[in-house]
C-alpha cells in the first residue's frame, strides 16, 4: 500500500467537493481546479476527509494512487492559500513592468520582453527587479514562474539575468589573462 494515498486529505469548512464518476471539482474562497481521476482509483468522502482507494493492485494503479492523493492534496491547499513563487532580476538597469496584463521586461536585450499572462495568474511587483507569481493551480504557477525565468537565466560568469528568490548561482572564473614564462 502506498503510504502517500492510503494518508486522508482533510478537507477544511470552506471547501466544496463534488465527485460525478471519474471527475473531481474542488471550490474554495479562492477559486475553483478540476480534476479527473484515473480509472482503477476511486474516492470516498466521510467526515470532513477525502480517501483514495484504488481497485486493482497492478504497477500502474499503484505508481497512480499516491500521485492522485498529492494532486488532490495539493488543490485542496490552492484553493484555501493559493501558491507563489518569487523571481528576481539581477542586472544594472534589469528591470520589470505591468501593463494590460503583460509583465514587460527590460532585460539588456535590443527590445523589451513582453510576456502575456495565462488565466488564473496573477503578478505583483513589489520592487522593479522581484516578480511575485501568485495562483491557485501549484502546476501552472511553476510552469509560469519557470517561463519567465527561460527568457534570461542567469548566467555563470557576472550572475546576471531572472532567479528563483534565494537561489544561488555558482560563478564561473572568467578567461584569464595569457601570462607566459620567458
Amino acid at each position: 500500500m502506498s503510504r502517500i494515498g492510503k494518508k486522508p486529505v482533510v478537507i477544511p469548512d470552506k471547501v466544496k467537493i463534488n465527485i460525478e464518476g471519474d471527475s473531481l471539482s474542488i471550490e474554495g474562497p479562492l477559486g475553483s481546479l478540476k480534476h479527473r481521476i484515473p480509472s482503477g482509483l476511486s474516492l470516498e468522502l466521510k467526515d470532513k476527509e477525502l480517501i483514495v482507494k484504488r481497485a486493482k493492485d497492478d504497477k500502474l494503479t499503484r505508481s497512480l494512487h499516491g500521485l492522485t492523493r498529492s494532486l488532490i492534496f495539493n488543490m485542496v491547499k490552492g484553493v484555501t492559500e493559493g501558491y507563489t513563487k518569487e523571481l528576481e532580476i539581477v542586472g544594472m538597469g534589469f528591470r520589470a513592468e505591468l501593463k494590460n496584463n503583460q509583465l514587460i521586461m527590460y532585460l539588456g536585450f535590443s527590445h523589451p520582453v513582453n510576456f502575456s499572462l495565462p488565466k488564473g495568474i496573477k503578478i505583483e511587483l513589489p520592487k522593479p527587479t522581484q516578480i511575485k507569481v501568485m495562483g491557485i493551480d501549484k502546476q501552472l504557477v511553476g510552469e509560469v514562474a519557470a517561463r519567465i525565468r527561460q527568457i534570461y537565466p542567469p548566467e555563470p560568469y557576472k550572475g546576471k539575468g531572472i532567479r528563483y528568490l534565494g537561489e544561488r548561482v555558482r560563478k564561473k572564473v572568467g578567461k584569464a589573462a595569457a601570462t607566459t614564462g620567458k
